[in-house]
């Protein structure tokens, strides 16, 4: 279990790691970043009996064998070292999925921000149902970050899906596989077991990528100023002081200072820039 409770990489004032910039690493010269976990969830399908292939309303009575969890990979934002757990022949069995629930549930607990693919939707509440099953509290408060959302919410790619975008944008593919996979799991197949969590952990690693990409163009993003020991103004969304001051963001009753970060994202300051006379002289339509 040592692995779970290793936290994130340090980050220098600039938000670099020691191998980018050594001195600052050297000379202590550190800042306080938040807990980000990315984390991807797989599960086992549920089995019912049912009367055909279509249009079909299939009774609870019918189900013969509820979903589980088979497998979940997760890695703290920046880090050189993923984590994940998957479930053993027997446990897939029994439907059993206790053990590595806990484990997740713990590095969920530590977490300040969790990013996820569809993870709001599926992924969150999936964890919450089983956590309910398993007797063990709600993590403690984290915000969330939706790839999926984000995608749909800014632009319209021909698909959001997580194998299309990483395409699309030129960073990877997902690792293939087909619906057998799932089928071998359900048995308890060892093998397939290791490929389905070999198989989660590279959807990790892609969402990673996904999100560092997309990330200058979400709006709402968590704070990261609110996690970061300083008095100076950073950028909402990666943390970095770097901000580029210019150019306006007027709203229906006020002015204010925009920037752009070095990492590509725009915001601007929360102060009015209009005189207090303007201010009260504005009206509305």
């Amino acid at each position: 279990m040592g692995i779970f409770n290793k936290t994130p990489e340090l980050r220098c004032v600039h938000r670099k790691t020691a191998r980018q910039h050594p001195n600052c690493h050297r000379n202590n010269n550190m800042v306080k970043l938040p807990k980000v976990l990315l984390l991807d969830i797989e599960t086992l399908p549920m089995q019912v009996f049912v009367w055909g292939l279509y249009k079909q309303r299939i009774s609870p009575d019918n189900v013969v064998k509820d979903w589980s969890i088979v497998s979940w990979s997760a890695k703290w934002l920046f880090s050189s070292e993923s984590m994940s757990s998957v479930v053993t022949s027997r446990e897939a069995l029994e439907n059993n999925d206790r053990r590595i629930i806990e484990d997740v549930w713990k590095l969920m607990n530590s977490a300040d921000i969790i990013i996820g693919h569809n993870s709001n939707s599926f992924d969150i509440k999936k964890l919450n149902t089983r956590f309910l099953l398993h007797g063990l509290p709600p993590p403690m408060y984290y915000q969330t970050i939706d790839t999926l959302s984000v995608l749909r919410n800014k632009f319209k790619i021909s698909s959001n899906s997580l194998d299309y975008v990483t395409k699309f944008l030129g960073i990877g593919e997902k690792v293939h596989t087909t619906f057998e996979l799932w089928k071998r799991c359900v048995v308890g197949d060892k093998e397939a077991l290791q490929e389905m969590v070999t198989y989660n952990q590279g959807d990790v690693s892609l969402l990673e990528e996904v999100y560092v990409k997309i990330r200058p163009w979400i709006t709402g993003h968590p704070n990261i100023g609110i996690y970061v020991d300083t008095n100076e103004s950073v950028c909402p969304n990666c943390g970095s002081s770097e901000l580029s001051w210019g150019g306006e963001y007027v709203t229906q009753c006020g002015k204010y200072n925009a920037f752009r970060c070095k990492c590509g994202a725009i915001g601007r300051s929360r102060i009015n820039e209009l005189s207090k006379e303007k201010a009260s002289a504005l009206v509305r339509s």
